[in-house]
């Protein structure tokens, strides 16, 4: 009876063991920067998805460069799969089945077709930034349409000058915004359709009835980001007075930056305000030529200071081209100062979003791949347009590479592992075996 009872309980203990293999799957993920598993980003992108979401491979089985190109791409999936089940995967291949590829629009072999919500993407890069920007766009429920002042030398969403915009532009269109230029010089307002307006530093002053449709335009309940840099503010100290803010002239010095070989002009954000741009942010932000931005007390506007930076510094009123900056207690601002602030106001039953920054270089095309630049940037944006939602960090394309061995080093390996190692054992077994034999024999 107890021989029976303890088999039972054996059997019994290896049926529960392979029931939670089967059930439970864990995993280590031990390369360099988490290739095998998904960043942070993706699992929040994974999370606003509320419903299927269909893969379409098309693919053949062979590829003249990358070889079993729907291995590769079933393995890439199943990270995916592991945190959302009902992404499905089908693949088809394009050679047997060219009018299907036809009628997908697909270019390329090994193209992906990604469908949620009735809404279709097509990729044809294989790698994680890419996909989640996809998964991204597609968790939206429409396109959104940034306008972009232009007509006084701004910066630009698509210019590829160090002072332009470019590369925040590139960012904004992979996460589904729309851009369009702005020239109030010639059309009558604002477009009624635009989720938000972009002020980027402009260069030459505005006519007063382009400040006239601005300010028309803030009073209509429209969301704007305006970066502002240490110069004239071009015309536009109404659009201050409307805000409530005032720009503390002057550029912020910071001494941390020279401790990290960066010039002491380059204010270093690590201190952010409680608000959905900055939760759970802890990327270090840098801010050139900022200045300060206050926010003054209303009962119209509620404003958070989004950025506080140069603790040990100040506000430079002085000439920044002397040898040594030195702190000014009569004339210069002591730090933390504040180079960014949110704003908020209900009109028309909707809350109405400002966000003003205090360096139009902050996400300029020489600056904006520092730190966590790029990702407040999409942040602001984001919830600019009311996609609070898809507020998360950027990102970013693997640094592991994979390791490939010849033919040769794996036969080694094999032979070493499986052959050699094995013999090595059973020879030990039997010396060792041989040597207590004979003891006993003398």
């Amino acid at each position: 009876m107890q021989n029976a009872i303890f088999v039972v309980l054996i059997l019994l203990c290896v049926f529960l063991l392979g029931f939670l293999a089967l059930e439970t799957r864990v995993q280590w993920d031990v390369s360099q920067n988490g290739r095998n598993s998904l960043s942070q980003a993706s699992l929040q992108t994974l999370q606003n998805l509320h419903g299927p979401v269909q893969v379409t491979a098309y693919a053949t089985q062979q590829h003249a460069q990358f070889g079993d190109l729907r291995k590769i791409i079933s393995e890439f999936t199943v990270l995916y799969q592991r945190i959302k089940p009902d992404l499905s995967l089908t693949f088809v291949d394009p050679t047997e089945q060219p009018k299907l590829a036809q009628e997908a629009g697909v270019q390329v072999n090994g193209e992906m077709v990604i469908t949620y919500n009735q809404r279709r993407e097509h990729l044809t890069t294989i790698n994680e930034q890419a996909f989640t920007n996809v998964l991204m766009r597609l968790a939206r429920a429409e396109d959104k349409l940034i306008m972009a002042l232009n007509g006084h030398g701004e910066r630009s969403l698509n210019g590829m000058a160090n002072y332009d915009l470019g590369e925040f532009g590139k960012q904004l269109s992979t996460n589904g915004f729309n851009s369009q230029g702005l020239n109030l010089a010639i059309v009558q307002n604002v477009p009624a359709n635009a989720n938000m307006l972009l002020i980027a530093s402009p260069q030459t002053d505005l006519l007063a009835g382009e400040v006239d449709k601005l300010l028309q335009y803030i009073e209509r309940g429209g969301n704007l980001l305006w970066l502002v840099d240490q110069e004239s503010l071009r015309g536009l100290l109404p659009l201050t007075e409307k805000l409530r803010l005032t720009m503390t002239p002057g550029t912020v010095v910071d001494p941390q930056a020279e401790q990290l070989k960066a010039p002491v002009t380059f204010a270093l954000g690590a201190s952010y305000g409680q608000h959905a741009t900055t939760h759970n942010f802890d990327l270090i932000t840098v801010f050139p030529f900022a200045r300060q931005i206050t926010l003054n007390e209303n009962e119209e506007w509620r404003g958070v200071s989004l950025v506080e930076v140069a603790p040990q510094g100040w506000v430079e009123t002085g000439d920044l081209d002397d040898d040594e900056i030195t702190y000014d207690q009569a004339e210069d601002v002591a730090g933390p100062i504040s180079v960014a602030a949110a704003l908020t106001r209900m009109i028309n039953d909707r809350e109405q979003r400002v966000v003003v920054v205090g360096s139009g270089h902050f996400l300029a095309n020489a600056y904006v791949g520092n730190g966590g630049n790029l990702d407040l940037g999409i942040n602001l944006v984001n919830w600019l347009v009311g996609d609070e939602d898809l507020i998360t960090i950027q990102t970013r394309a693997t640094l592991d590479s994979n390791l490939m061995l010849s033919e040769t080093a794996l036969t080694a390996i094999v032979v070493c592992f499986l052959i050699v190692m094995p013999v090595i054992l059973l020879a030990s077994g039997f010396i060792i075996r041989w040597r207590r034999l004979r003891r006993k024999d003398q």
